[in-house]
């Protein structure tokens, strides 16, 4: 088969490589009918994923059909369309019991295209199977589905669920790549007073409009009275970037919540001489995608209306390209885009 082949920093190529076989009988093997381009994928390109070793087929976000399915898998056969979890989870450890399927202590946790071959491929071996696939319903759309695979959970989880965002709330959005503008879109779930999206990008400013944000502005104004005045009751930091960080500690209101969604990679300085009596709450984390059978009901029935997060899409084939064009979203518009098999 063909997939995208990881071989060091800066250095990746569409290479034929060995077909998935069941290694372990938990695994599902799924022809990948979608699968997208993710900031993490970009990190490890960069090599700020050390753990990520040469020869690993990237990617972990993908939609597609099981093709083959080991002895011990019980909910899935042959023929099924499966949405495919960033995050693997056994299922029995204590973590996994309690929906922290991120957290998975029996072997699973953030495993696709970083501690095994990933999605962006042409067929994917997935670990256990039961627990990280999500069936499909035949009325939603690919490009839809690939979101919930991860950008719409972590979206939810991460941001608005630890952030309690809530009826009447001023939600600070800060980063308008496709998490934050997700973020922005989940929030309005929740009846807040308004939502205001900060970015350097103006294309991605235009795009938080799009799906709805009351004001979108690069960090000015706004932002400014914020800080100086009552402040946002829930600020999510979705820019992965110190200084967004920062600005979310000096936008968010006394008892205020502050829900981290950015992977940062360089470290970030906490202020405490600025927060210690202000009793704001810091929350961090990493999706578990329990939350995405409750989301996919919302998009199938079109209570969340996703199809303005998808920009580009492309052929399987051109993931090279893909990668480019997402790498460069900030001018080249791009914020996700959806590979099809051809």
């Amino acid at each position: 088969m063909r997939a995208l082949v990881y071989h060091g920093p800066g250095r990746i190529s569409w290479d034929t490589v060995t077909d998935p076989a069941i290694e372990d009988p938990t695994d599902a093997v799924v022809r990948v009918d979608a699968t997208t381009v993710c900031g993490t994928d970009l990190r490890i390109l960069r090599g700020d994923l050390p753990e990520v070793k040469p020869g690993t087929v990237l990617g972990h976000e993908a939609v597609g059909e099981v093709l083959e399915v080991g002895r011990e898998v019980r909910s899935l056969t042959p023929g099924d369309q499966v949405i495919v979890s960033p995050v693997s989870a056994c299922g029995r450890c204590v973590f996994c019991r309690d929906g922290l399927f991120g957290q998975c202590h029996g072997g699973g946790g953030r495993m696709l295209g970083n501690l095994v071959n990933g999605t962006h491929a042409e067929v994917v071996r997935v670990p256990f199977a039961d627990y990280s696939t999500r069936r499909r319903p035949g009325a939603l759309e690919l490009g839809d589905a690939v979101l919930l695979s991860e950008v719409l959970p972590t979206a939810y989880e991460v941001g608005v669920r630890n952030g309690h965002v809530g009826p009447g709330d001023t939600v600070v959005v800060v980063g308008a790549g496709p998490v934050g503008l997700a973020a922005a879109l989940v929030a309005r779930l929740y009846s807040p007073l308004r939502v205001i999206v900060t970015d350097l990008s103006a294309a991605r400013l235009e795009a938080a409009l799009r799906v709805g944000a009351d004001a979108a502005e690069l960090p000015g104004k706004t932002i400014a009275d914020l800080s100086e005045g009552p402040g946002a009751d829930v600020v999510i930091e979705a820019s992965g970037a110190p200084e967004g960080f920062v600005l979310s500690t000096r936008a968010v209101r006394t008892g205020g919540h502050i829900a981290n969604i950015g992977s940062h990679g360089t470290p970030v300085t906490l202020h405490l001489e600025a927060l210690w009596r202000k009793n704001v709450t810091i929350s961090t984390g990493q999706v578990d995608t329990s939350s995405t059978p409750w989301l996919m009901e919302l998009v199938r029935y079109g209570c969340l209306d996703v199809s303005q997060l998808v920009t580009h899409s492309f052929g399987l084939s051109r993931m090279e390209d893909a990668y480019e064009v997402f790498g460069h979203g900030t001018s080249t518009g791009a914020l996700k885009v959806v590979l099809h098999r051809e």
